[in-house]
């Protein structure tokens, strides 16, 4: 058997050089509508492909794989987090699963700063300002917004991600760094350490009761789930504001519009959703709130390597080798 004999179906549009070459080693199906797959498309999918390359827009709970005649042995998930693949059901279906860590650090530890700048800058609220022609020119006092230099920056999950904008934060802002995980962080390149002077909270109540601006790089887990919710919402300052760049359900966001609108907190910027693709009707109505759809790894050269990475991890398990990335 040659891999053209083995049918590879990617779930989602990929960047062209990915698809190329995918389309040359495999017998590749792709999904040119570009629309996320209904359960039962992705049961068929199981039936029909020996690995599938999907994406956080394939909800793959445990009903999908109770598919009778399952074919398929991998599923390549082209992003870091897979809490949107029940590991436990895939497992007992005999899939592996894998993922790709390392290629999304920079461009989403970007995006995380970046909407830093944007809430804290009032950038969003001033464009929009500004396209609606209401703009009459500049004021002392106009719009102003508050700097990041010098402030306390408390980073809940000290992964790569969260590391990388410690390093940021440290270096261009001059900022305190603070940062609160369960665990110590595993670190295996010294170039990925977080700064020297970072100091670990004891708590997350801790970390919260002391940051100016809270930005969330831990993985969506049962334990994560509304992890910043009513209680720990009102732990942080009232000058304070909330990043998210991990996962959506992370924040219950009803807890977060109730703590904005009795300014609780200051502001947020989010690029993540607990209902993605939905966002909460009121969050889309506040000035006060940063909204982006998903761009933390949104660059040419992010998601071409992600692309790559998960087909690495394609390569490797049919050739019988260990794949390096896998999850479940």
């Amino acid at each position: 058997m040659t891999t053209k004999d083995v049918r590879v179906v990617v779930t989602r549009k990929m960047p062209a050089s990915v698809e190329e070459r995918i389309a040359a080693q495999y017998d590749a199906l792709f999904n040119r509508t570009d629309i996320a797959l209904a359960p039962e498309q992705l049961a068929q999918v199981l039936q029909q492909a020996d690995v599938v390359v999907t994406t956080v827009t394939d909800r793959w709970h445990a009903g999908i794989f109770d598919t009778t005649n399952i074919r398929a042995k991998l599923i390549a998930n082209v992003g870091v987090g897979v809490n949107h693949i029940d590991l436990e059901a895939a497992r007992r279906a005999g899939i592996t699963v894998t993922n790709t860590p390392d290629v999304v650090t920079d461009d989403t530890a970007d995006v995380a700063i970046a909407l830093m700048l944007m809430a804290m800058r009032r950038l969003s609220e001033g464009e929009r300002h500004l396209r609606s022609g209401a703009w009459s020119g500049l004021r002392p006092t106009f719009m102003l917004g508050r700097t990041l230099r010098g402030k306390t920056l408390g980073i809940v999950g000290y992964g790569r991600i969260g590391r990388a904008v410690a390093r940021i934060a440290r270096a261009a802002f001059d900022m305190k760094i603070v940062w609160y995980a369960p665990r110590e962080p595993r670190i295996e390149d010294p170039a990925s350490a977080g700064p020297s002077d970072a100091v670990r909270a004891d708590s997350l109540d801790a970390l919260l009761q002391q940051a100016d601006v809270v930005s969330l790089h831990c993985p969506a887990t049962p334990e994560t789930r509304h992890l910043m919710n009513a209680d720990t919402l009102a732990r942080m300052q009232p000058h304070a504001y909330l990043i998210n760049t991990a996962r959506g359900d992370v924040v219950h966001e009803a807890a977060l519009v109730r703590a904005l609108k009795d300014q609780t907190i200051a502001g947020a910027g989010l690029d993540v959703f607990e209902f993605e693709p939905s966002v909460t009707a009121e969050l889309m109505e506040m000035e006060q709130v940063v909204l982006v759809p998903h761009l933390g790894s949104a660059t040419i050269e992010t998601r071409t390597n992600m692309g790559l990475r998960a087909l690495s991890n394609v390569d490797a398990f049919v050739a019988g080798q260990p794949v390096p990335d896998r999850v479940g």
